[in-house]
């Protein structure tokens, strides 16, 4: 019998009311959701009762003194986890195998299709994963709070090098490079690093022109233990215009009219609205083309998101985002984001970077 103390055991205490007696585990997020080890390679099988790690001999040892709740086993040669898997599923009856539908690809699926008995049904399995994952535990937030820290430790680090003379691709360089040297495994995502007209680009790749003056928008997030955080501030290079520092000052209504509204049971498109109607209100609601924020955990995006397209009710312990903008083309854009942990009554904001409009003369 497994350890169900852990992630492996939410699985199984998921598949006892799921229409397939087993899931195939692939995705590397799911993998060291499941497994907490992480891999290039390996694969897990959980049924409700019992659970299975196969790896090959690259990483078998450190698997199997890491890996808890689950049995590590070696396997070898193309068709090694596919054999084992069948094995499994033979033995135990299995009728129906969960797969993870919205990561395999036709082909791999495919091969599964040729490889398990031709009863054997495959089943979509990823929303199960994904609603699992949604909901962190007290050791899954204090993660991504570390995360949270060395990402903010290495923005401030880098504000002393804003100067005429720097690309916005230079200032990115050196914000991935402060990730590394604070202990980030690595960055979450490719840093978004804009300025002057560019800032009205919501994912603007950073370029090699000096930074202009103007908004400036740096989007940042490191990957540690393999949690994500994600951040975004605006600062401002010389002094702002009145209509600067009116669309600033409703954008950071905006996200305090989200984050109010933020709280398990209320559905993302309710906290998008209440995000989205000050915006509105302010005249520039043109101007605001994305959701208000989205989940993000093992990976930079994933459930659930606070949107308007997500009319089902935030459950307790989700991480999400809180990015409201307002971006006017050929003019300059405006984003501050912080990520917010969901709770019964509201919510925690684990960004601890401050919000005012910071001016910056260089």
């Amino acid at each position: 019998m497994a350890d169900t103390s852990g992630n492996i055991g939410r699985i199984m205490q998921a598949l006892r009311s799921a229409a397939y007696d087993c899931v195939i585990i692939t995705d590397p997020a799911n993998r060291l959701f499941a497994t907490g080890f992480p891999s290039s390679d390996g694969l897990a099988l959980v049924t409700r009762d019992s659970a299975w790690f196969f790896t090959d001999s690259r990483y078998f040892e450190a698997a199997s003194d890491t890996v808890s709740g689950a049995e590590v086993a070696l396997v070898s040669g193309r068709n090694g986890y596919s054999d084992a898997v069948r094995a499994i599923v033979a033995a135990h009856g299995f009728e129906s195998v969960g797969f993870e539908d919205e990561y395999m690809t036709y082909s791999d699926y495919g091969l599964w299709r040729e490889r398990l008995d031709a009863n054997t049904r495959l089943c979509a399995a990823s929303e199960m994963l994904a609603r699992l994952r949604s909901v962190k535990s007290a050791a899954e937030l204090d993660a991504m709070k570390r995360a949270q820290r060395v990402a903010e430790r290495s923005f401030e680090q880098v504000l002393p090098l804003i100067c005429a003379g720097i690309t916005e691709r230079e200032l990115a360089a050196e914000l991935i490079y402060r990730f590394m040297l604070n202990g980030a495994e690595d960055k979450s995502f490719d840093p978004i690093v804009v300025s002057g007209a560019r800032s009205s680009m919501p994912h603007g790749v950073p370029s090699d022109s000096k930074l202009q003056p103007g908004f400036l928008t740096i989007d940042f997030g490191v990957r540690l233990g393999g949690w994500c955080s994600d951040t975004t501030r605006t600062l401002c290079i010389g002094e702002p215009t009145d209509e600067m520092r009116r669309v600033y000052g409703t954008v950071l209504r905006a996200q305090e009219c989200g984050i109010a509204a933020a709280r398990a049971g209320a559905t993302g498109r309710d906290v998008d609205a209440a995000a989205r109607r000050e915006i509105e209100q302010a005249g520039y609601g043109e101007y605001f083309g994305h959701g208000f924020g989205h989940g993000l955990g093992l990976e930079i995006h994933e459930q659930p998101n606070a949107a308007h397209s997500n009319d089902k009710p935030l459950p307790a312990g989700a991480v999400i985002s809180a990015e409201p903008g307002i971006y006017i083309p050929g003019r300059f854009g405006v984003r501050i984001e912080d990520v917010l942990y969901i709770t019964a009554d509201g919510c925690e904001n684990i960004t601890t970077l401050p919000k005012e409009l910071a001016v910056l003369a260089i």
